[in-house]
């Protein structure tokens, strides 16, 4: 319970721009949550349907490998699908490789979305911090020039203490919302790498199989 005052107090004494930093906090760790389990569901989905559809593909079976990423919503299926609808009826390596680049580049944004917007609550909540610190030092360096001489040393160290607590709280809400959006945008990244690796192999299997035939 004394823990419990102690941060009411803490809160309390720091001034109005405590609220704005505790809204900031809110608002990305809304974002953040709302990216890890989407991003989290997006792994998730993409590694079932790689393991049902990569033993069709590496068979050389497409028509089963297209009905299966054609029944399938995970970011995987949509640009293996692109691929393997362009597989049947053009030849070119070239031609397939640029469906699937356009399917990553539709793909990667859906990815990324919002995520941007964790790292720049991390750094409003930093500088708000640091604005209400400012402030509360002009307002503490302005009432100590009209107060008693014996105790301005008294009356300016505790508003500088004061002052100095939406510094703290600044930092206290933008080093989790920092390192969340490290953890996010590595998640992000490792997704898109899978992505690339699914997309290489398919479009190898492919070519190569469109060799055999050419040789045939």
């Amino acid at each position: 319970m004394d823990l419990f005052y102690s941060i009411v107090g803490f809160f309390v004494t720091g001034g109005p721009f405590m609220y704005p930093i505790l809204v900031v906090f809110a608002v990305g760790a809304a974002v953040a949550v709302e990216r890890y389990v989407t991003l989290t569901m997006v792994t998730a989905k993409n590694q079932n349907a790689w393991k049902r559809v990569q033993p069709a593909l590496m068979n050389g079976n497409f028509e089963e490998a297209r009905e299966m990423t054609s029944k399938d919503d995970s970011a995987i299926s949509q640009l293996l699908g692109l691929g393997l609808a362009r597989e049947g009826a053009v030849r070119r390596r070239q031609d397939i490789e640029i469906a699937m680049e356009e399917g990553m580049m539709e793909i990667i944004p859906q990815l990324e979305k919002r995520t941007p917007y964790v790292g720049l609550a991390s750094s409003i909540a930093t500088l708000l911090g640091l604005l209400g610190t400012i402030m509360g030092l002009i307002q503490a360096f302005t009432a100590v020039a009209n107060a008693n001489p014996a105790e301005k040393a008294d009356l300016l160290s505790a508003s500088i203490s004061v002052a100095m607590n939406t510094t703290a709280f600044g930092l206290m809400v933008a080093i989790p919302l920092l390192i969340t959006n490290t953890v996010l945008t590595a998640k992000t990244g490792a997704i898109i790498d899978s992505l690339e690796m699914a997309s290489v192999k398919a479009l190898n299997v492919i070519s190569s199989k469109a060799r055999r035939q050419v040789e045939a």
